[in-house]
């Protein structure tokens, strides 16, 4: 009677093998060290990094943009006021300016009136506070006597010669000018006086003649008191002569 080996009997234990293995899968493999590489990284993942990058670059392109559109729009806007701004106040001169061209009759007669000494009473009380209110509103008067004559506020309706004057000047007030700011609303109605044609050369030449009359004049004074002196001479008894 024979012993049986364990392991090598018919009811041995076999290693579970796939069934049509061939022999060399079906041997275990000797431990070892292994050869194969580890799992690469899916080849997905960079494409969606390149993706997500090429998505930034276009956000950033267009946050751009709209930045810029942004700023234009703001420089627009602040351009919109100013003019908004400066044709507000264009449009209320012009306003005031029509509505005091309508007033301007009514004060050349409390002007006139006020020159005249016809401007007492109740009356004067209405004019003062018109001219209060005009002047409110930005009305000046302008023109004098005796001032340059301006053609760009001034209106010449008369014109003469005078010899006191040394340029083209305003010697009489017609009608005073108004204006709001820097708007003419009627110029200065003025008469206006220029020098005298020919009286420089004139007076030229009368000083001329003057300075060549001098030594005569000088020479016959010298005679004069000569002559006087003599006469006093033989007025106290001077010695006779040889």
């Amino acid at each position: 009677m024979t012993e049986e080996t364990p392991g090598f009997g018919e009811n041995a234990e076999q290693p579970d093998v796939p069934s049509g293995a061939t022999p060399e899968e079906k041997a275990p493999q000797a431990d070892g060290p292994s050869t194969e590489e580890g799992p690469a990284a899916p080849a997905g993942d960079a494409s969606q990094i390149v993706g997500l990058t090429a998505q930034l670059d276009q956000v950033r392109t267009a946050l751009t943009e709209r930045t810029a559109d942004l700023q234009r729009l703001q420089a627009e806007y602040q351009n919109y006021r100013r003019r908004v701004e400066r044709d507000k106040v264009t449009v209320k001169e012009i306003a005031a300016a029509n509505l005091l061209t309508e007033l301007l009759p009514t004060l050349d007669d409390v002007g006139r009136a006020r020159e005249h000494g016809e401007l007492v009473g109740g009356f004067k009380s209405v004019a003062e506070a018109l001219e209060t209110v005009v002047a409110k509103m930005g009305l000046q008067q302008f023109g004098k006597e005796g001032e340059p004559f301006d053609p760009t506020i001034h209106e010449a309706l008369m014109h003469s010669y005078a010899p006191d004057v040394t340029e083209t000047t305003c010697v009489a007030i017609l009608q005073p000018g108004y204006r709001i700011g820097e708007r003419i609303v009627r110029p200065a109605r003025v008469a206006v006086a220029e020098p005298q044609p020919g009286a420089q050369t004139v007076k030229a030449e009368s000083g001329a003649e003057g300075d060549d009359s001098a030594p005569a004049d000088a020479e016959s004074k010298a005679d004069g008191a000569a002559d006087t002196a003599d006469a006093k001479g033989k007025e106290s008894g001077g010695p006779d002569e040889g």
